[in-house]
């Protein structure tokens, strides 16, 4: 028998001569021994009398002794920690006192130990980490844990990740079969796009515990509308029998896009970690610069690990809808707290207005013992209108769910809907999403929204913003004249002013910084839908500025919102692309048309795409060397392919271009091309007729296309939404439509 000395510095010591009432009372012994030297522990094996039945041997063991056992037929099989180790306690039970003693002890290891990471141990984690030494000792373990989660940093509170250890062992509650419906699922997405990212986590058991899938059109969507993002887990929350949550963010035509879907087991720290860390992966390692969740701490703990360069932000509707549930026993003054409620989170316009009707509401609705209204106020920064100054939610943080875009989701899943079901619905998610995308597009090429005024301001916007934002914008223009402005104060370059809304029946307050062209209004409108308010347009109009500020245009609501190319370039600028941008679409759209008719026009079209291509990047080159010169003029490539069709259209309503069948004689191409360079070259004036774009260098990224939409001209569409054309661009279109030939 080996017989145990002491341990040198550790607060547990294990001696020859001790006794224990049970082997039970042996292994406790045993963990606390282990937890003071940073090692887990397992129960080896135990022995019982053939007689009595009673047990009279048991060995505890580190948790990497033995070695590794491999699995042909394992499917992802768990990490072993197995690595050879030795050290184990072997006790045997005495026959005449029935007292445990230890029969052998084996103290070397034969790898680090780790006393400042022991919590992450299974065996230690049911102790309670508020009431014993390791309290003391997580301060130090803050930089190990940062490590174990690659380059990620956490700067926050990692308690709730130690007290919530133990659930890293729960799985998904699913019916028989769902697994494999869901298996399914992922191969048929992934043989329709090999784009399509799935993950999935396994607890120690090997059963399912969270799983996440993103298919390519949500990754494409997040490149373009990903600086704004929600992580919407009300369906959790609300305990679904799909326990689904979802990141969604809002396309330029403010509909809803599918950035992501979970299903999760529970709603711990260490399950956030993996799906924030999962997600981030999936959406090329770029986390978004705003994330919105509900007020959760396990998810604020997550988000501070993995998206280290994230704004994190609580929507306002998950924090107004708690509260009746949250303060129920306020029911008889609801109305009365809700509107001193909405007064100071809405009508402070300084944080020491804030302050003041904060505590006057608590005091007078004797709140200040309440847990969840004390959590409002030190979360008060991730929620409250005033902290957030500059932010721009894109209407993902409304005052109610029903009004933000998340609500799309509620009319396709329901409370007692199984995961079948779900996943039904999933495919019919994404087909309607895809058809009103594509529906918007197609009506902002098509057709131009109706001015309603001589407002400088919306003359700005109307080729600028899309449809849906252009007309909110308008409501915004019209009702400007519905505000009365009085100056307030003035305090070195910035004024204020108070505006009264006779519309609303409201005084606002709106603060102007004219040399830095910043603009704040306490109805927070640019904050909350990410475009200028009424108050902010008159007060623009009364100082004589008759030009939106750049920084209060967003790219993501205008027509170039999937564009590479910024704005900030400069108003006339861009509005002169959009213009082109928008005829090029139009004419493509024509050319599917003609060109997929007869194998000759599409020929024709091809060859016309091939040298106007070559052209655009030949004259994109020139104009980066020298700075200055002229746009190479357009190629009427659809009015080659109308004269194989029968039936030719005007490219516009009064376009001179000859309409005739084949053979006829048209207009000579070299007199429109130099009547589009005599256009092009008057100063200070946009040409009437686009001219091809001068921005081809960059090159075309392939999309990934719905099967619904591979008709030929509607695929053309999309295509040329997609980014400038190159030669691998022309050579899918040709590729598409010789199949359809």
């Amino acid at each position: 028998m080996e017989s145990a000395a002491g341990l040198g510095n550790s607060n547990v010591e294990v001696r020859d001569d001790m006794e224990f009432d049970s082997h039970e009372a042996a292994y406790e012994f045993y963990k606390e021994y282990a937890k003071s030297e940073g090692f887990g522990t397992a129960k080896l094996s135990s022995r019982r009398s053939r007689a009595t039945k009673e047990f009279i041997d048991a060995k505890f063991s580190c948790i990497r002794y033995g070695n590794k056992q491999q699995s042909d037929d394992a499917i992802n099989p768990r990490p072993s920690p197995k690595i050879g180790c030795k050290a184990s306690m072997h006790v045997k039970r005495r026959s005449s006192s029935g007292k445990w003693y230890i029969h052998s002890f084996i103290r070397e290891h034969n790898h680090e130990l780790l006393p400042a990471q022991v919590h992450f141990f299974r065996s230690h984690r049911n102790v309670d980490p508020l009431n014993n030494d390791a309290k003391v000792r997580r301060k130090n373990m803050l930089a190990s844990v940062s490590k174990q989660y690659g380059a990620y940093q956490f700067s926050g509170n990692l308690e709730n990740l130690f007290r919530n250890q133990h659930d890293r062992g729960r799985s998904l509650t699913l019916e028989e079969g769902d697994a494999q419906v869901l298996l399914e699922l992922f191969a048929h997405m992934q043989e329709e796009n090999p784009k399509f990212f799935y993950a999935v986590d396994l607890n120690e058991e090997h059963r399912l515990r969270n799983v996440f899938w993103v298919d390519a059109k949500g990754m494409d969507s997040y490149s373009n509308f990903g600086d704004v993002v929600s992580f919407d887990t009300t369906y959790f929350t609300n305990k679904y029998k799909v326990p689904l949550v979802l990141f969604i963010g809002a396309n330029h035509h403010v509909q809803p896009t599918l950035l992501g879907c979970a299903l999760i087991a529970d709603d711990t720290v260490h399950t956030f970690l993996w799906l924030m860390r999962t997600w981030c992966l999936a959406m090329g390692g770029q986390g978004p610069r705003i994330l919105l969740s509900d007020q959760n701490d396990n998810i604020k703990a997550a988000v501070g690990a993995i998206l280290t360069n994230t704004q994190h932000y609580f929507s306002l509707w998950s924090i107004l809808e708690k509260i009746p549930s949250r303060l129920d026993y306020l029911s008889m003054w609801h109305e009365t707290f809700m509107a001193k409620f909405r007064k100071c989170i809405y009508k402070s316009w300084t944080e020491e207005h804030f302050e003041h009707r904060w505590w006057k509401l608590i005091e007078k609705f004797s709140l200040r013992e309440d847990e969840w209204v004390q959590s409002l106020y030190e979360d008060r920064k991730l929620w409250v209108p005033i902290f957030m100054r500059g932010v721009s939610f894109a209407n993902l943080s409304m005052a109610s769910r029903t009004e933000s875009v998340n609500s799309f989701f509620d009319k396709y899943i329901q409370r007692e809907m199984s995961l079948r079901d779900f996943i039904g619905q999933h495919k019919l998610i994404l087909e309607d999403w895809y058809e009103e995308e594509a529906k918007a597009n197609f009506d902002a090429w098509h057709e131009m929204p109706e001015l309603k005024s001589p407002s400088p301001f919306e003359k700005q916007m109307l080729l600028l913003y899309t449809h849906e934002i252009f007309k909110k914008f308008q409501v915004e223009v019209l009702g400007a004249s519905a505000c009365h402005l009085k100056k307030e104060s003035e305090d070195g370059t910035s004024i204020t002013y108070a505006v009264k809304d006779f519309e609303a029946n409201q005084d606002f307050v709106v603060e102007w910084d004219a040399p830095k062209s910043e603009l704040y209004c306490s109805c927070h409108l640019f904050e909350y839908k990410g475009y200028l308010c009424r108050h902010a347009i008159v007060v623009l109009q009364m100082s004589g500025v008759f030009v939106i500020p750049s920084k209060y245009i967003l790219q993501r609501w205008t027509n170039a919102a999937t564009s590479k190319h910024s704005i900030s370039e400069g108003l006339d600028d861009a509005q002169a692309k959009v213009r082109r941008y928008n005829d090029l679409c139009r004419r493509a759209i024509i050319l599917g048309e003609e060109g997929s008719l007869t194998q000759e026009s599409y020929n024709i079209a091809i060859g016309a795409i091939t040298e106007a291509l070559k052209k655009c990047q030949g004259n994109t080159l020139a104009a980066n060397r020298k700075s200055g010169s002229s746009a190479t003029p357009a190629i009427q490539v659809d009015e080659v392919c109308q004269g194989n069709t029968l039936a030719a259209r005007e490219l516009e309503p009064n376009s001179e271009a000859a309409q005739t069948s084949k053979g006829s004689k048209r207009a000579d191409p070299g007199n429109e091309r130099e009547s589009n360079r005599n256009t092009s070259n008057k100063k200070g004036k946009a040409p009437l007729e686009p001219e091809i774009a001068n921005s081809a260098q960059e090159d075309f990224h392939q999309m990934d296309m719905p099967s619904s939409l591979y008709h030929p001209a509607r695929f053309l569409t999309t295509l040329l939404r997609g980014g400038d054309i190159n030669r691998r661009g022309a050579e899918l279109l040709g590729e598409m439509l010789q199949e359809q030939n």
